[in-house]
């Protein structure tokens, strides 16, 4: 073939590799494999007989709920999403919020409205592989922010964005993709101030801070004194009601309101208008505290199993961490092991996990791996691990 006869492909696209979560994914979906990869949902647990009533009833009012619609989202939505912040702790307005079609598309619209080519972005190390993804489209260079088994050192956030001139910090401050990890309070509030000293604006993604199973809930970054004007901030329903219907939010200071809805506009005009009248009758019918509450109940016998289980099943001297909510367990093989070749072993005995190194944007910590346990119950957990501990001890 010659040059000629070869695609151009976007300069863009050069650095942005392929998410080797969704390749693994492709790789599981045969019968009889146990993942522990993809941060999937327990489909058994979506509400389809409620949302097959929501839409239903939007599609009673076809002549609306299938035409096109306005950027920022459904008015009866944003007003369901705007309560559930406010009675979450973060006092939300309707006008505030953006719909967008899953939080992922929030993040490629937050770096289009705040970045240009060669801007830096800061992230924990390691980080949401999407996220990264999304950063590197937009042109930015991401920058590490070293982490301890706390998260984020908020010295190192002030220190890299003053070396740096970055221009944004992305966190998933609560239940941390990959690590599980929760930013306590304190650094939350040393966050804000260094966003003030440097004028860097925080993203905060909180898909998982519903689902908490032990201990007492962390008040966002974005409901703190001295956030306002500076801290940006999406979640999504994926979580709490079903991924497909690709509904999350962006949450944004009166200053990139404009902005986010004129990318929005370039991106896709607006999200799916059926969708969006579906979920909002779903909000306003169920009980959504009982629903999450049973979501906890689920997932946390789900986490105990896997935490509990995890010691036995990897090879002696691995660590891991017991996190008190969220969807994933983050663990490390014993020095010189690496997480890859156990992969291709672990899939010849029909069970996955995510290898850890490419949630690193700077250099890779090969022996590290990550777990998701919601998908599975406990019993299916315990086989799982009882065929990863065969895979490498064949």
């Amino acid at each position: 073939m010659s040059l000629l006869d070869e695609p151009f492909i976007a300069g863009r696209l050069r650095d942005v590799a392929s998410s080797p979560v969704r390749e693994i994914l492709a790789l599981t979906a045969r019968p009889g494999v146990i993942s522990f990869a993809g941060g999937l949902p327990a489909p058994e647990l979506f509400d389809a007989a409620g949302l097959g009533d929501a839409f239903a009833a939007a599609l009673a009012d076809a002549g609306r709920t299938l035409q096109y619609s306005t950027t920022e989202g459904d008015p009866a939505l944003r007003e369901q999403i705007a309560a559930r912040l406010t009675a979450r702790g973060l006092p939300t307005a309707a006008d505030e919020l953006l719909v967008t079609s899953g939080s992922q598309q929030a993040l490629a619209l937050v770096a289009a409205a705040t970045l240009e080519p060669g801007d830096r972005v800061l992230v924990e190390e390691p980080s949401y592989l999407a996220a990264i993804q999304a950063f590197k489209m937009a042109g930015a260079e991401v920058i590490a922010v070293p982490c301890d088994d706390e998260g984020l050192d908020p010295d190192a956030v002030a220190s890299l964005a003053a070396r740096h001139g970055a221009r944004l910090l992305y966190t998933v401050a609560t239940f941390q993709n990959p690590t599980g990890r929760t930013l306590p309070l304190v650094r939350r509030e040393a966050l804000i101030g260094v966003a003030a000293r440097t004028g860097l604006w925080i993203l905060e993604d909180d898909p998982y801070g519903e689902l908490r199973y032990h201990g007492e809930p962390v008040p966002a970054i974005a409901s703190l004194p001295g956030a306002e004007g500076r801290v940006l901030a999406i979640s999504t329903l994926s979580k709490v009601a079903a991924p497909g219907l690709r509904i999350g939010w962006l949450r944004t200071p009166q200053s990139l309101r404009g902005p986010v809805v004129v990318a929005k506009q370039a991106a896709d005009l607006h999200s799916s208008t059926i969708d969006q009248a579906a979920a909002a009758r779903w909000l306003a019918a169920i009980d959504l505290d009982a629903h999450v509450a049973t979501l906890r109940r689920v997932y946390g016998e789900r986490l105990d199993a896997l935490v509990e289980g995890l010691a036995g099943a990897l090879p002696p001297g691995s660590t891991h961490n017991r996190p008190d909510g969220g969807m994933f367990v983050w663990a490390r093989l014993p020095d010189g092991w690496d997480a890859e070749p156990l992969l291709a072993r672990a899939l010849e005995h029909d069970v996955a996990f995510v290898p850890g190194a490419p949630f690193f944007a700077g250099p890779p910590d090969h022996a590290a791996m990550r777990l998701s346990f919601t998908a599975h119950p406990p019993a299916e957990i315990v086989d799982g691990l009882a065929r990863l501990r065969g895979a490498w001890s064949a």
